[in-house]
């Protein structure tokens, strides 16, 4: 099926009360095991790739980017490609040309005032070339906690962005996010969780359950992988590196389709199936 776009498969998660799964991608084998694990559940998911990534791919954005599409056009459920942790300009501008539909501006360290600029503007090119763009909470003052929900809001208005990343750790804070939706009338991506663990699937459950737009995975596909590798080259000392990479790409595919099951899971209990989520901003043309 064609590629999809990251902003109709988050405004359906939030219309049907779901958390879309998308997971970091450094290898052809982190494609395949996020699809083959997609189809499986039988859910739509985000393949990412960060600028890290293009680094450790000496710069080149295009050779992983376009298999990762190619990957996506034969899958049996909608996949999107999400380009992450951007800070340079020049990587910015092949996201369309690539088969992105979203992007991540990172531009968090720099101080605030320059941070809400420069993503301002990041934000009005993103819209410019129809890509969803998210970015990270940061505090408006100093001292105030970067996901406090006031400069949360504060950050969104200034910037213009889709959605707001929020970085908990691996076990979110239920109250935290309840309120950070309650002051946000945009969706919320909760990034950098592990998944790898059965606390770390409930914990997921519990971010689906109040209202999660999106949920990021990174180190728990490569945990994954490479205790897979190492168990396999224990048992086998083969140079042949088809023999343990298969291993490494069926725990990996093993784990996308825990992780994503996870985050479809019915409401939890003690919380309203009717409860308000976070719902996107419209389309721009």
């Amino acid at each position: 099926m064609p590629l999809a776009a990251a902003r109709a498969l988050i405004t359906a998660a939030a219309v049907e009360h779901r958390t879309l799964a998308a997971f970091d991608a450094i290898t052809l084998e982190h494609v395949q095991a996020v699809v083959e694990g997609a189809e499986s559940v039988g859910a739509p998911v985000i393949i990412q790739v960060s600028e890290s990534v293009v680094q450790y791919d000496d710069g080149r954005l295009l050779p992983l980017a376009r298999a990762a599409a190619e990957a996506a056009r034969s899958a049996a459920v909608p996949v999107a490609l999400h380009l992450d942790k951007v800070r340079r300009t020049a990587l910015l501008a092949q996201a369309a040309h690539c088969g992105f539909s979203s992007i991540m501006y990172d531009a968090a360290r720099l101080p605030y005032g320059r941070n809400v600029a420069v993503t301002r503007d990041a934000a009005q090119w993103a819209h410019e070339q129809n890509l969803w763009i998210e970015a990270e909470a940061v505090p408006a003052t100093a001292g105030v906690a970067a996901c406090d929900p006031g400069a949360a809001r504060t950050f969104a208005a200034a910037t213009g962005v889709d959605a707001l990343t929020v970085p908990l750790g691996a076990h979110p804070d239920r109250g935290l996010l309840a309120r950070l939706r309650a002051a946000l009338d945009l969706p919320l991506v909760l990034r950098d969780t592990p998944g790898g663990s059965d606390h770390d699937l409930g914990d997921l459950g519990l971010a689906a359950a109040e209202g999660i737009a999106k949920v990021t995975v990174g180190a728990g596909l490569d945990r994954a992988m490479t205790a897979a590798v190492r168990a396999s080259l224990a048992l086998d000392d083969s140079t042949d590196p088809r023999v343990y990479l298969r291993e490494g790409r069926r725990a990996m595919t093993a784990a996308v389709a825990r992780i994503v099951r996870a985050l479809n899971t019915p409401t939890a209990p003690g919380t309203s199936a009717d409860a308000p989520v976070n719902t996107p901003l419209p389309a721009r043309a």
